[in-house]
């Protein structure tokens, strides 16, 4: 395929969102630098961003801007890019009236250097003094936080930390003495981890330059040139990483890995070999890089990635290492579902979708068969599809480097999430039982609460806000600091529903943001997930808000509805709750005409600081 052929085929992909950042990372650097250059005549000239990002950097961030906005293009995320000057952070945050401020971004990107640190420790300085400068350093960075935050209210601030240097001063001690150049850098990198605060993510520079090598990484003849931070060989996967992370803020996360087993989680093939003939010795170095893979994707399903198991065989043969083996790591307990049959793995993989109620847009497939990830890639583009090298020793890692679960946050409910779907599947058992629906509800033995959110809530309550898309009415995205600022607001309410049955604690499971307009409660955001529908639960929420305006002393409540190309299962919920349709589009209901619903007797308890309740009032 020739080069102009080449460049078209990568446009017309970006410029559809299909181009993802594994697949953009996969690309020479010669084109990703002209597609880049492509893309920013294109949006002049056709596209209008519709997500504000200020990139501010200590080094020359020209050619990082230019390949950014083509990756967040090619992941679907249309942003427009305010691009600081050379050494521009302070210029751009100490003046109040900069066109930073102006340009009003929703993320900032924090792009700092080693170059920074104007006060290194003296040699054999002691700890004392030492750790006073690393504080010293720290809450200059800290400094610049606050005060974006202050101008910038609920923004999301991406903070990099720094990079250590390769030179050595002081030789083999910079690795041993508190008081050397690396030491001091890596401390003020943990002190910048340790105490940030909500609202700020801190993207492990340090990790990206390790990985690729700091030989590499650091090309000092381009820095002294044109003050360029990192070569330019390392700046796909940079802009990988801020893809990820960026997306993810959005609400677009990777959160489901669909496996299969021959030959991908275990050496051999099980239909032929049986239980105990698949390879995972861990006295031979194939079974044993197998039981490695397998040690990382426990380690993934311990902090919350979703494991599914997509396998071309029979059922009943497919489960017998995990309950028979005694050399596989991962058990039965650690797949919250698990397809094994002889139908095409696309149509499993929807199966698996729909069983797990998510988006096929959240999964990532790993198949050791080339020509299987061909035909999810084809059929499926929306599934991130990893390519898997020939040796299973690398399997680990090339699922690591797609950064495919890059999260800015982890909730307690993201831990339990496995164990959630598997309570789930206990539940479909129990419903089979039953000819009743309505028995089916009342023998699930249910409770619900409301109340506003706080602490450890907010962080779920601002993770469901940003990734529900199917029953969301309005698919408004608001970050932390944005939801802390709306409930310190008198006329601004904040409402979760928590949920709990016989099997399992859902936690938070909808999200509620009321709006008091004059004598109107304006519902801005109403969202609930997916996994808990019909059960009754919007009732529950729908009491909320009609309290919350009779205490405002509203004498109507007004919602509205956003279609996307997501959230149709809602379009009618507003009329189903008995809400009058207006000329323009939106739903009300007068105070008067409030009518309770059935809760299919859910235990409810809502707490005193609900809108509308003294006390603990249990139903």
């Amino acid at each position: 395929m020739s080069e102009r052929s080449n460049i078209e085929e990568l446009f017309e992909k970006t410029t559809t969102g299909q181009a993802d950042a594994s697949y953009l990372v996969s690309q020479e650097l010669p084109l990703l630098l002209k597609l880049s250059t492509r893309i920013r005549k294109y949006k002049k000239n056709n596209v209008t961003g519709d997500l504000r990002i200020a990139v501010l950097g200590s080094y020359s961030i020209q050619h990082f801007v230019m390949m950014l906005d083509a990756f967040l293009l090619g992941a679907g995320i249309n942003a427009e890019i305010y691009e600081g000057e050379y050494n521009g952070i302070k210029m751009d945050v100490l003046d109040e009236e900069s066109p930073f401020y102006r340009f009003e971004p929703k993320i900032v990107l924090l792009l700092n250097d080693h170059r920074d640190i104007k006060e290194l420790p003296e040699c054999l300085e002691d700890r004392q003094s030492v750790e006073a400068s690393v504080k010293k350093s720290a809450d200059g960075i800290r400094d610049i936080w606050g005060k974006i935050r202050k101008r910038l209210p609920g923004c999301q601030i991406f903070q990099t930390n720094i990079v250590v240097p390769p030179e050595r001063p002081l030789g083999n001690l910079e690795g041993g003495v508190i008081y050397s150049r690396a030491e001091f850098i890596r401390n003020i990198n943990r002190e910048l981890a340790e105490e940030r605060p909500d609202g700020i993510s801190i993207v492990d520079m340090e990790y990206i330059a390790s990985y690729a090598g700091k030989a590499l990484w650091f090309d000092d003849a381009s820095y002294f040139l044109s003050k360029t931070g990192f070569s330019m060989d390392i700046l796909p996967r940079v802009c990988m990483e801020f893809t990820r992370l960026i997306a993810a803020a959005r609400g677009k996360v990777y959160k489901c890995l669909v496996l299969d087993l021959d030959n991908t989680i275990w050496d051999g093939v099980v239909g032929d070999d049986g239980y105990d003939g698949i390879n995972l010795d861990p006295n031979d170095a194939v079974g044993e890089a197998f039981r490695s893979f397998q040690a990382y994707l426990l380690e993934l399903r311990k902090r919350g990635v979703i494991l599914a198991v997509n396998s071309k065989n029979d059922e009943n043969a497919a489960k017998e290492p995990f309950e028979k083996n005694p050399d596989m790591i991962l058990k039965a307990d650690d797949i919250a579902c698990f397809v094994a049959n002889w139908d095409d793995k696309v149509q499993n993989i929807r199966r698996i979708a729909s069983m797990l109620n998510i988006g096929v847009d959240s999964m990532v497939f790993v198949d050791d068969n080339p020509a299987e990830r061909e035909i999810v890639r084809k059929y499926i583009p929306e599934v991130l599809v990893i390519d898997l090298p020939e040796d299973p020793s690398y399997y680990a890692r090339a699922v690591d480097e797609s950064s495919a679960f890059s999260w800015i946050e982890i909730t307690k409910e993201d831990l339990e999430r496995t164990g959630t779907y598997k309570a789930d599947a206990k539940r479909g058992e129990l419903e089979e039982s039953f000819v009743d629906y309505d028995e089916y509800l009342k023998a699930l033995e249910m409770k619900g609460e409301t109340g506003e959110p706080d602490g450890a809530q907010m962080k779920r309550f601002a993770q469901l806000i940003n990734k529900s898309n199917q029953f969301n009415l309005r698919t408004q995205r608001y970050s932390e600091e944005e939801l802390l600022t709306m409930k310190s607001d008198p006329d601004t309410r904040l409402i979760y529903v928590e949920l709990s049955d016989k099997f399992s604690e859902y936690g938070i499971i909808s999200c509620i943001i009321l709006r008091k307009q004059g004598d109107t409660c304006f519902i801005d955001t109403w969202l609930m997930s997916c996994r808990v529908l019909k059960r009754g639960v919007e009732y529950l929420a729908y009491d909320a808000v009609y309290n919350a305006a009779k205490e405002w002393g509203c004498s109507r409540i007004v919602g509205e509805y956003i279609p996307t190309k997501k959230n149709g299962m809602v379009a009618d919920f507003y009329s189903g709750l008995g809400f009058t349709k207006d000329e323009d589009g939106t739903f009300f209901l007068n105070i008067q005409d409030y009518s309770k619903k059935e809760w299919y007797n859910i235990s409810v308890i809502v707490k005193k600081e609900t809108a509308g309740y003294e006390d603990f009032d249990q139903y």
